[in-house]
């Protein structure tokens, strides 16, 4: 905690709460959290004591160096319990579900939670699973269930449950061929997406556009090893 506080910077401070990261924090670059993961590699008993402290950067840096596999569900549900800033909801808590053995089951939990941070994290959370694992591991029908479930609830959903509920239109889209036509005829339907960005210069990406360049550039299907970044 005394290195991080060392590397905070006002600046990225001020930047990192106008993108939704609460108090407490110290402002450190990503880069610089990544560095420390570099070197720590995994550590599932730090990253626990680092999100319990409550600091928004050593929560984001708990993320990085948990060992997925190992967190509970218990864990799970506390760390989204806790996380009240967007780059723990929507980010770090959806990352390590993805890895854990729970993913699939809490994301199904979190979506239909009143709390708009855990519904959020829930589809964050679904659209990694699609991003990672193989088509055969997947529930097709119930991804496919979502995808005509989404135009009709969307609008009214809250805020950053509608820009995730995009994010997911399009991680389907892009990660599971046999669904892409219906994830883009979801997106036509849907239309377009508002979301309250506070102010920032971030917008919410077109998902038929953002599918179609996938498509072109010939890497429709293609998973990821891992959704952390």
């Amino acid at each position: 905690m005394e290195q991080l506080k060392q590397m905070g910077d006002p600046h990225v401070k001020a930047l990192f709460i106008k993108h939704g990261v609460k108090e407490p924090l110290f402002g450190v670059k990503i880069g610089q959290l990544k560095t420390i993961q570099k070197k720590i590699k995994k550590d599932y008993q730090l990253a626990k004591e680092l999100y319990a402290t409550g600091n928004a950067d050593a929560m984001y840096l708990a993320g990085l160096i948990t060992d997925d596999e190992k967190m509970t569900k218990s864990d799970l549900q506390n760390w989204i319990s806790n996380a009240t800033s967007l780059s723990l909801c929507e980010f770090t808590v959806p990352w390590v579900a993805t890895g854990s053995r729970y993913g699939d089951e809490l994301a199904r939990e979190w979506l239909d939670s009143k709390d708009e941070n855990t519904a959020a994290a829930g589809w964050a959370t679904l659209s990694g699973l699609v991003a990672v694992k193989p088509d055969e591991e997947l529930d097709i029908p119930f991804l496919k269930k979502l995808l005509q479930k989404i135009p009709s609830v969307i609008h009214k959903a809250p805020n950053r449950v509608r820009y995730n509920m995009n994010g997911f239109i399009i991680s389907v889209g892009a990660y599971v061929t046999s669904l892409t036509d219906e994830a883009i005829a979801a997106a036509k339907k849907t239309g377009i997406v508002s979301v309250d960005m506070s102010g920032t210069a971030c917008k919410v990406p077109d998902a038929v556009s953002y599918i179609n360049k996938i498509k072109q550039r010939g890497s429709l299907g293609k998973k990821r090893k891992t959704i952390k970044c």
